[in-house]
């Protein structure tokens, strides 16, 4: 399968600013492949989902840039079919500081992105943070701006959008950016005390999904 995004841009972000004003932080690298053979990405209508990569998609291995170290998470490509087949847009969020620590590139993420999509199947969009903690950006979470990134590139409301996680981090960014949260704790208690009253959390991905179907936000 070939990886060939439809663009490849930097999006403009709501986010947070350096404190004391400043430019603009610095977007995050956003890959729109299109609806997949889904709705149209632009008709505003129908509902999101985004994805947590590590600790939700696959197995969380620092700095990985190499495709032959992809491995799902138990359940996760059924889940993510179960999704696909009720036409829902799909995307993927996830911090890579090894960029700005020089330990990865683009060329090695989009790589490992290609396998994840050759394992699961095309997603609408990915959205990924290349800065460190240092950079002061809008799309690190607990910052609302990857969030932000994707649903305004797949012209889906927040509030038509949850993100499911594995951090409380993840929730907050969720709720900062207007859109739902749904917890799969990754590890142990790796809630970090950010997980507010109200949040739903699930034991696995399938999980997830079974409740987005049972409340009814999945479509």
């Amino acid at each position: 399968m070939e990886f060939t995004p439809e663009y490849l841009k930097p999006l403009p972000l709501a986010g947070r600013r350096p404190p004391g004003g400043g430019p603009e932080p610095s977007a995050p690298w956003v890959v729109l492949r299109g609806a997949g053979g889904r709705r149209s990405a632009g008709d505003g209508g129908g509902a999101a989902v985004l994805l947590d990569r590590d600790t939700v998609l696959i197995e969380d291995i620092a700095y990985n840039g190499d495709p032959g170290r992809v491995y799902p998470r138990p359940g996760a490509r059924q889940a993510v079919a179960e999704l696909r087949s009720l036409g829902v847009r799909l995307g993927v969020l996830t911090e890579q500081p090894g960029v700005a620590r020089g330990v990865l590139n683009r060329r090695r993420i989009e790589t490992v992105h290609h396998r994840i999509e050759e394992l699961f199947g095309p997603f609408d969009v990915w959205a990924v943070c290349p800065h460190g903690p240092a950079e002061r950006c809008g799309c690190r979470k607990p910052a609302p701006g990857l969030v932000l990134a994707a649903t305004r590139a797949l012209r889906v409301p927040p509030a038509r959008t949850t993100v499911i996680g594995g951090t409380g981090a993840d929730l907050v960014a969720a709720a900062e950016a207007g859109a739902r949260g749904l917890l799969v704790p990754a590890g142990v208690a790796r809630a970090e005390g950010l997980v507010a009253a109200g949040h739903r959390r699930a034991a696995d991905l399938p999980g997830a999904v079974r409740m987005l179907l049972a409340a009814g936000t999945a479509r």
